[in-house]
């Protein structure tokens, strides 16, 4: 059996006694070197809450990162951090809901709440829904609340913390967790697909796209050259995303965004998905990608993950100029520089408003850096992008919204140093096999990784300024692939 570990906000929240693994509490988790080289470990993750950029939600980001096995993972977390998106999976619970709750429709009760530890309730009546449930939602503890209006429904399903279950649980509970704590893990059930029409998710008003409108124009003409009927689509068409086959992201992804829920419906009803949710999860947390850049002995600069009273080990661990950076910020916003103690301590103040970690990364400065496209697992492009005129950045942010973008360069593959594509290669491998761009910047021999993009730009003019029209072709023969696959899949 694996090791085993439970994680838990503050000490005064567990109150079973001691069991025969470790109980940790979720500081010393994220930063004990010690827990960073465990090997094996299953996490059993009891935190508070997990909300976006919480302790509780850092706990299980880096444990993934580490290559632990926990519970809930960050896929279930953003699964339940919204009735959008975890409504799209409770639909399928509806027979099983009718048939549990027949005896209950005539009577006057109008709702229910349900806690269910590690998939198991206090009803025996109960318990094959509950089984359920969490079987779609694997979270430690949770609360469902069931409504009745026409039929009975699932009206929310929410992560319950430890202090706020009822103490008369406290058996169920324990038994539940020692049962589980038995059993071996199980991958999720994945689902199947049929093939070809594609939608490319776009957004008209955003000023810096992933792919401007002439390279959107491409993609549309390449995809019909070759059998794809290509439409653009925007965020009021998600209720349309079954019509189609293929989903290919065009815009600006985030986790707390609609980009993540289209990749997240996409991925249910069975779509070639392209951003996919799992690649917008690793690529759009810096934490999380120094973590497994880290693990995976991935050459990066010298980084540390800073929570608030972690100032002092910054200032040990990298000299002057620091830059710090918020976890989600793209296209050179939440990134800030700091030359002295004084706006170390300003800066990383702003940024702790909006996450309970930051990272703070020496200074490399370089004239450009390295972008290299790939899309499953082999290089496409390689694009040199300078920093903006007088500024440390690729792209200079003013306080009015305005931006001013550094100049670039497109360079065939096989006039890339080696080692930049390998590095980009390795790096890439850890994500997945969908399309991302790595950005490296290169001393000498010496080459790093800055940050792995699940959204990389392809502008016309730009990244297919060396294959031009066969870029596109490229990227659509890769999604006629998959959907070709998935058909013989499905026969």
């Amino acid at each position: 059996m694996a090791n085993q570990l439970i994680v838990v906000e503050q000490p005064g929240d567990w109150r079973f006694g001691a069991p025969d693994c470790p109980v940790v509490h979720v500081d010393d988790y994220l930063t004990g070197e010690e827990y960073f080289n465990l090997k094996n470990v299953q996490v059993i993750n009891l935190c508070r809450g997990y909300k976006y950029l919480t302790v509780g939600y850092y706990c299980s980001l880096l444990a993934e990162a580490r290559g632990h096995r926990v519970i809930p993972s960050v896929k279930t977390v953003l699964d339940l951090s919204s009735k959008a998106m975890y409504s799209l999976d409770a639909g399928d619970l509806d027979e099983a809901i009718q048939k549990r709750f027949r005896k209950r429709q005539e009577g006057s009760a109008r709702s229910l709440g349900l806690d269910i530890f590690f998939g198991r309730c206090q009803y025996e009546e109960m318990a094959d829904l509950a089984r359920q449930i969490f079987e779609l939602f694997p979270c430690p503890l949770l609360r469902v609340e069931f409504e009745r209006h026409d039929r009975w429904r699932i009206d929310s399903i929410r992560p319950l913390s430890l202090r706020k279950m009822n103490k008369a649980d406290d058996d169920t509970f324990a038994a539940a967790l020692d049962l589980y704590r038995k059993k071996r893990w199980r991958s999720p059930k994945t689902r199947t697909v049929l093939p070809y029409d594609m939608a490319v998710l776009y957004n008209p008003d955003d000023p810096l796209p992933p792919s401007d409108r002439h390279a959107l124009k491409h993609f549309i003409k390449a995809g019909r050259a070759l059998g794809v009927d290509v439409e653009l689509i925007g965020r009021k068409d998600y209720s349309r995303l079954a019509e189609y086959d293929a989903l290919f992201i065009r815009d600006t992804t985030r986790i707390n965004h609609y980009t993540y829920r289209f990749a997240k419906k996409a991925e249910s009803e069975g779509m070639v998905v392209i951003d996919d949710p799992t690649s917008i999860l690793r690529c759009t947390n810096k934490v999380y990608l120094a973590e497994l850049l880290r693990a995976n002995r991935v050459a990066t600069p010298k980084t540390v993950i800073a929570g608030k009273g972690d100032l002092g080990a910054v200032e040990r661990e990298i000299t002057y100029p620091i830059v710090l950076k918020v976890p989600d910020g793209s296209f050179s916003r939440g990134v800030v520089k700091a030359e002295n103690r004084d706006q170390l301590q300003d800066m990383a103040a702003r940024l702790f408003k909006e996450s309970e970690l930051i990272l703070a990364q020496e200074f490399m400065y370089t004239d450009y850096d390295w972008r290299i496209g790939i899309l499953n697992g082999q290089a496409i492009y390689a694009c040199q992008y300078f920093m903006s005129k007088k500024h440390w950045q690729i792209v200079k942010h003013g306080p009015g919204g305005e931006f001013q973008e550094g100049a670039f360069k497109t360079h065939p593959l096989d006039a890339v140093p080696p080692a930049v594509v390998a590095t980009a290669l390795s790096a890439a491998r850890l994500i997945g096999d969908g399309l991302y761009g790595v950005d490296l910047k290169q001393h000498g021999d010496d080459v790093v990784v800055i940050e792995i993009n699940d959204n990389p730009n392809i502008d016309a003019g730009v990244e297919d300024a060396v294959l031009k029209d066969e870029l596109y072709r490229l990227i659509m023969r890769e999604f006629i692939r998959r959907m070709d696959l998935r058909r013989r899949t499905e026969r």
